[in-house]
């Protein structure tokens, strides 16, 4: 540690360990060169110093001369002078409040240094409760809690845990003690404890800040003059645009390795294209340095979360404690185990099937009276697309495509004809597989339903355009073209062409994507993009992609982290003003609202009324079924040991889908989109599926009576 004496004052504080020297551009202040360097003051403590002030500056701590104090105490007394007094004392600036409103009011103006808050008359107001209050002022002032005083006056007679006191936020116990030279001896400790490693946060925050905007070339040395740091300007160096080069010397006597590390951590702190995550943990970092070894810890628990690559996705407890949930995550949220076994399964991006020609109507107005009366109530949430189904013998998409796409005028805003549509409907349909019990077009059309009905809630419609709508349509009609009836996990295990060509990464998804356009760009009879403009159809093509690879599942949480933070949670601090179309319009959330609004579409079973979510349930899980027998057959690692269909139990299969994926992803979509019904089946269903598991039941229903 080394020390400087101000040139204004005859008092100073210990220095930092580091002594910096920023270099600034020489033209601008009229100085005279010195092998290309100016020695000028750095940013302390939120001030810059001018430069004719010193050559050299040590960073520093602010002096004690600036601190100030907030007590909170309910009435004057002997304990309450003894306070003032001291902050007298030390030219401590002190402000008194009586009340808690009071309190919070002027730490709000104030942003004191430290707070004092009588815990000895509970009767008044409840100390800890203020304590936390106050630190979350604080955290929202400051973007984190760094430290700063907090002390408590109890009566001596009580010996009661300090634990508690911690938990609130309290850093410090003050045992009754009206004494006034005891109330300036605690202040010292306190200014010298917490509000000098406060302080001492800020003078480190200062020199980054300083590093960062400095355009020319800059020495860090050590207390004894010797560089530890020196980073070259562009302008010295490299003709690159606001490229950097670091060198790092050190002290005699060190090796070539530790130079290296300098020289490395020196270039990770002066990037100039830096990610926000890099930022994040960069000002962690600096605030570890002055922080307790209880903070400190903790920061660095932190910084363990933050360097994984899942920051999204809850972490399950152990396969033993929950084998369902775990075997279901691990098979819809895991890209396989990439084990080969030799008996390599053979699924091939195949040419697509484009049919000649379906017995199917012209236009909607050629739909068989039977058809069109199943589909007389499409837009109510309640619709039986099983009806569908059997009405038209298990191609319910075309119909219900036709009657939906008209609804919405997606033809007027393709300029395509509608038989251009209808061909278009049949191909894509062709390419959805009757032989999976779930993956088919059954639930194609389901989705469609889901997000036709989606699109028509009034905050979606404030926030979407007509062409995200219809790239909504389209994406819910194409997400799951050519499903084989397998997971991703099953086709990474197996080495199937499409997981060697997708490079085992959102594998399905991206070849539903693919897929879907090689169908509809292949033959001009059912190209519904060809008369679109360039430039808007690259924007819709982009649209589609986007919505159809959010549903992969190993991004849930993500999509709903972000929806969440960046749509709800901004909503609802607006609302009460009512300026909330900002929010809604914007083309980042536009984005989150759609991929929102097509997952909750693709796995909306749950949430749709009890006979419906049964009939899905149970073909889900004979998929699953299926998969785990062909996995035993081929000798392939069995991804979720759980759906076998001897031992199997779908309504624990059912409980666990719905807490894990289900319940704060409809939660936070029914905060925007405003679905009570859709609220009010899930809960019924989830009542269902755990009345059957309380009777150690595990099958679809229960048995007849």
């Amino acid at each position: 540690m080394t020390s400087v004496r101000p040139s204004d004052s005859s008092s100073y504080l210990p220095s930092l360990s580091l002594c910096v020297c920023v270099c600034m551009p020489l033209k601008s202040h009229g100085l005279t060169q010195a092998r290309g360097y100016v020695k000028v003051c750095c940013l302390v403590g939120g001030c810059m110093c001018t430069l004719s002030d010193c050559v050299r500056v040590c960073v520093r701590t602010v002096s004690p001369l600036t601190g100030t104090v907030l007590l909170v105490f309910a009435k004057e007394d002997s304990q309450n002078n003894g306070f003032c007094w001291a902050c007298e004392k030390a030219n401590f600036r002190c402000n008194v409040a009586r009340t808690p409103e009071a309190a919070l009011e002027c730490f709000k103006e104030k942003h004191h240094d430290l707070v004092i808050i009588d815990h000895r008359h509970s009767r008044y107001f409840d100390a800890e409760s203020l304590c936390r209050e106050v630190l979350l002022i604080h955290f929202y002032l400051n973007g984190f809690v760094d430290l700063f005083g907090v002390c408590c006056c109890r009566p001596d007679r009580e010996e009661a845990s300090v634990m508690p006191l911690i938990k609130s936020g309290f850093n410090r116990r003050y045992v009754e003690n009206a004494n006034m030279m005891a109330c300036y001896n605690e202040l010292l400790q306190l200014e010298r404890g917490e509000v000098l490693a406060q302080f001492k946060l800020r003078a480190c925050n200062a020199i980054f800040t300083a590093l960062e905007q400095s355009q020319e070339a800059i020495e860090i040395t050590n207390e004894d003059q010797v560089i530890q740091v020196d980073i070259q300007s562009s302008k010295h160096k490299d003709r690159r645009k606001g490229s950097l080069d670091v060198r790092s010397t050190t002290s005699r006597g060190s090796d070539g390795s530790s130079q290296r590390r300098h020289s490395s951590m020196a270039r990770i702190h002066s990037m100039t294209i830096e990610a926000p995550i890099t930022k994040v943990i960069n000002i962690i970092n600096a605030a570890q340095e002055s922080s307790p070894m209880p903070v400190a810890e903790a920061l660095d628990r932190v910084l363990e979360i933050l360097r994984t690559t899942e920051l999204y996705s809850p972490q399950l407890g152990t396969k033993e404690e929950d084998p369902h949930t775990n075997d279901l995550v691990g098979g819809l949220m895991t890209d396989g185990l990439r084990r080969l076994s030799g008996n390599e399964y053979i699924f091939a991006a195949k040419q697509p099937h484009l049919p000649s020609h379906l017995a199917m109507p012209l236009s909607l107005n050629d739909i068989p009276p039977h058809v069109a009366q199943t589909m007389e109530n499409e837009d109510s949430w309640d619709f039986d697309i099983f009806n569908l189904e059997t009405a038209c013998l298990k191609r319910p998409l075309t119909y219900l495509g036709l009657k939906i796409f008209s609804r919405f005028g997606v033809c007027e805003f393709l300029s395509c004809p509608e038989a251009t549509l209808r061909s278009w409907l049949q191909g894509i349909e062709a390419n959805y597989h009757s032989t999976n019990s779930y993956h088919n077009s059954s639930h194609a059309a389901d989705v469609l339903h889901a997000t036709a009905y989606f699109l028509c809630k009034e905050r979606v419609k404030q926030s979407l355009e007509q062409i995200d709508e219809v790239a909504a349509l389209i994406a819910a009609t194409v997400h799951d073209v050519d499903h084989p009836g397998r997971t991703n996990s099953f086709l990474c295990n197996a080495g199937s062409e499409l997981a060697i060509l997708y490079n085992d990464t959102a594998v399905l998804e991206s070849h539903h994507a693919a897929l879907a356009f090689q169908i509809t760009t292949r033959d001009d009879k059912c190209n519904i993009f060809r008369n679109m403009e360039r430039n808007e159809y690259r924007t819709l093509r982009q649209a589609i992609i986007d919505m159809v690879l959010a549903t992969e599942m190993t991004k849930h949480f993500e999509h709903v982290n972000k929806f969440v933070n960046s749509i709800n949670k901004p909503l609802a601090a607006l609302e009460e003003n009512g300026s909330v179309k900002g929010i809604l319009t914007s083309p980042d959330n536009r984005i989150l609202v759609k991929r929102m609004l097509i997952k909750c579409a693709d796995i909306s079973n749950p949430c749709r009324p009890l006979e419906l979510c049964i009939e899905w349930a149970g073909r889900i899980s004979e998929e699953y079924f299926a998969q785990t027998d062909e996995e035993k057959r081929q000798s392939l690692p069995v991804v979720m040991p759980v759906f076998d269909r001897n031992t199997c139990s779908i309504p624990k299969s059912q409980i666990s889908f719905i807490d894990y994926f289900i319940t704060d992803m409809f939660d936070a979509w029914d905060a925007f989109a405003d679905l009570p019904n859709l609220m009010q089946h899930l809960d019924n269903n989830f009542k269902y599926w755990k009345g059957l598991d309380e009777r150690k039941l595990h099958s679809l229903r229960p048995p007849p009576e």
